[in-house]
């Protein structure tokens, strides 16, 4: 794997011994077939793909079948995010990093460059980089990067053993916690909706629980802590959703608003934020913690 001088990762490709084309871009068009055939002509002239060795090669080239190259994705357009992380915790086996609102922590979509693993690559010369979990891109706070791959999987066990403890802070509508009987761990079972972005509840077995408490009050809006005790996509945005308190500005729950990709509303981000992260490391045996130094808007800020 080679990063180009933005600290973008490569992507490697075989080209099978039992196949046959005229040339590297007839290769590239019939692998790809989702890439447009215009976009790898693009990326040949632009120095994008090349042997394992760092030398471009061209679209017309003789295809060279037991080889391996290597590519470069391009975006034309890249919505900026104008926020910056932050590295809280350096050593030889992970990075944590506090993300801002709005930031991807992965390349997905039309973000590449402006993710939150891109950007640490490229600041700390890491290229061996990977999240062990991950937020959303909505969603502010920690997140924590493996170093070196072979110690990767030993992190990412203490997710699915259900080993680390996660906080979150969110700001929602007021409810009388006597109503919401607060604190209160709520269960249910959430499954895909019709739509990819949403998640549902369904009658079943429940495979997700979070342990809500009531922080602050400042009507109608109020302060939440959720600790969840599992790790479902849109978990946390989904059980406030469904006990009537849906989370400040969020553009999926109740009602889905589709982004404006290029026009991104910077004054509204999502008002939640994974502010602590507890865990022993499997490495050093040391308890770990750390804590978000972001802080979501004051509730009075949201009565206007």
């Amino acid at each position: 794997m080679k990063v180009n001088a933005e600290g973008v990762s490569s992507s490697r490709v075989y080209l099978p011994a039992d196949q046959k084309y005229q040339d590297l871009l007839a290769f590239f068009i019939h692998t790809f077939p989702h890439i447009d055939s215009g976009e790898w002509q693009t990326r040949f002239a632009e120095g994008l793909v090349m042997t394992m060795d760092g030398e471009p090669v061209h679209g017309d080239d003789p295809y060279q079948a037991n080889t391996h190259l290597m590519y470069f994705r391009r975006l034309a357009r890249e919505p900026e995010i104008p926020f910056a992380e932050e590295i809280l915790y350096q050593d030889e086996h992970i990075i944590v990093a506090d993300k801002p609102h709005f930031l991807p922590v992965t390349p997905s979509g039309l973000y590449l460059h402006q993710t939150l693993l891109n950007r640490l690559k490229k600041r700390t010369g890491i290229q061996t980089l990977s999240p062990i979990h991950r937020i959303d891109r909505d969603t502010a706070g920690l997140v924590i990067f493996s170093v070196r791959p072979p110690e990767r999987a030993q992190y990412q066990n203490l997710f699915r053993d259900r080993a680390v403890k996660k906080v979150y802070e969110a700001i929602a509508p007021y409810h009388d916690e006597q109503a919401l009987r607060l604190p209160m761990t709520y269960q249910s079972r959430l499954v895909e909706s019709e739509h990819f972005l949403q998640m549902k509840e369904e009658q079943g077995e429940p495979n997700t629980d979070t342990y809500i408490e009531l922080i602050e009050v400042d009507k109608p809006w109020a302060r939440y802590r959720l600790t969840p005790g599992s790790g479902k996509k849109h978990q946390l945005r989904s059980h406030l959703n469904a006990l009537g308190i849906p989370i400040r500005n969020d553009q999926i729950y109740p009602h889905l608003t589709p982004y404006q990709e290029y026009d991104l509303d910077f004054s509204k981000p999502l008002q939640l934020l994974a502010k602590a992260i507890y865990f022993v490391d499997p490495i050093s045996k040391q308890e770990k913690s750390f804590f978000s130094k972001r802080e979501l808007n004051p509730l009075s800020s949201s009565k206007k």
